[in-house]
């Protein structure tokens, strides 16, 4: 049976849920995040992005692109709210509903609620009722695929829908951008292009061995996405598979005192986060971000879960292994390992913005 798959994002969703709350936002450049020398966007207005301003961009980078920028403090506990009500409107369609942020999510509508047998119609449904009870809008990708329907909702963005038909999939596939195709970062992009890989259409030339010999792991996915297959399914229980805190500062940490402070800081809310969540592991991972914004990672593994007691005695023996000799931007901490599992690159719970 061919699968109907939806890719639902939402438009600009923090800077948008922003822009609905304070009418006198609407139409200008905002960004959610801190103007401050460290601070980070979390999320840009179109207005906003017209300037060149992305999310994950340095704010003073963004006031030299926009100086008339407008900073809103986030405001996560409403957009977790408003990704709720979203998630209902899935819900009344299908149940197999895999969120991927609070603001986008795939859903399989092969067998759906309503028994409607368009996907087109479902998402066009989806679409109105996001909003009619938020006032948002959401940019909709409809095709066989996960890969697809993800690729094709950012094809007429904002407030836009695409469908990619089977008849059309090859064809699609050969012209599209490589930087477009999802899971082909910056780095994988400029290897694609030391390869003469600009296009899908150039990833053909390559069979299957030599894609594996290039780019490992990520070979076969590659092969198979440049010929508009992919079989992942929606999973409608993404299992988390560690819980994590951590900090940027407003200053470098320079001093052993400070460095100690912070980590305590950060233990207490990784206690929390681990309490609310149900969750223990057994491995603990502290992260390291200097001023040059060179990054390190140290872990350590115990074979009990960790308790508070032991967090203290890990972090502890992490920081006497981690070379903190030069001014730190960020410190993070996190725990995986849950039920043996073994996996670390995982859902985080980040704070990356400065009051």
């Amino acid at each position: 049976m061919l699968r109907k798959i939806i890719h639902i994002d939402m438009d600009a969703f923090f800077a948008s849920v922003e822009q609905r709350d304070f009418p006198e936002l609407q139409g200008k450049p905002v960004v959610v995040g801190s103007s401050s020398d460290r601070g980070v966007i979390a999320a840009a207005s179109y207005e906003a992005r017209k300037f060149g301003v992305r999310s994950a961009m340095a704010s003073k980078v963004a006031l030299r692109r926009c100086p008339k920028l407008i900073f809103q403090k986030h405001r996560f506990e409403v957009y977790k709210e408003v990704s709720a009500q979203i998630r209902e409107i899935f819900f009344e369609y299908t149940d197999l509903v895999e969120p991927l942020s609070l603001d986008e999510a795939f859903l399989d509508v092969t067998e759906n609620k309503k028994g409607i047998d368009s996907a087109t119609q479902v998402a066009r449904e989806i679409k109105q009722k996001i909003f009619e009870r938020t006032q948002l809008t959401a940019s909709a990708g409809v095709s066989a695929n996960k890969f697809l329907a993800k690729v094709a909702s950012d094809q007429r963005k904002p407030n836009g829908m695409y469908i990619i038909r089977p008849k059309d999939v090859q064809a699609f596939v050969e012209q599209l951008p490589i930087e477009k195709f999802f899971g082909v970062g910056k780095k994988t992009a400029e290897k694609m292009h030391l390869l003469d890989i600009h296009k899908g259409k150039d990833l053909l030339r390559f069979d299957l061995p030599r894609m594996v010999h290039y780019f490992g792991k990520a070979g076969q996915y590659f092969y198979d996405i440049a010929r508009g297959i992919d079989e992942r399914p929606v999973r409608p229980h993404r299992e988390r598979k560690s819980v994590g805190i951590e900090n940027t500062f407003g200053k470098d940490l320079i001093d052993e005192q400070q460095i100690k402070l912070e980590i305590n800081r950060l233990k207490e809310g990784l206690a929390k986060r681990l309490s609310k969540s149900g969750k223990a592991g057994k491995t603990l991972t502290l992260k390291v971000k200097f001023d040059n914004f060179e990054q390190i990672t140290r872990s350590k593994t115990t074979e009990q879960l960790i308790s508070n007691r032991l967090l203290d005695e890990l972090c502890t023996d992490l920081l006497a292994e981690a070379p903190l000799n030069r001014p730190i931007r960020l410190l993070g901490l996190t725990v995986s390992n849950f039920n043996t599992e073994k996996e670390t690159d995982a859902l985080q719970l980040k704070i990356n913005f400065e009051d």
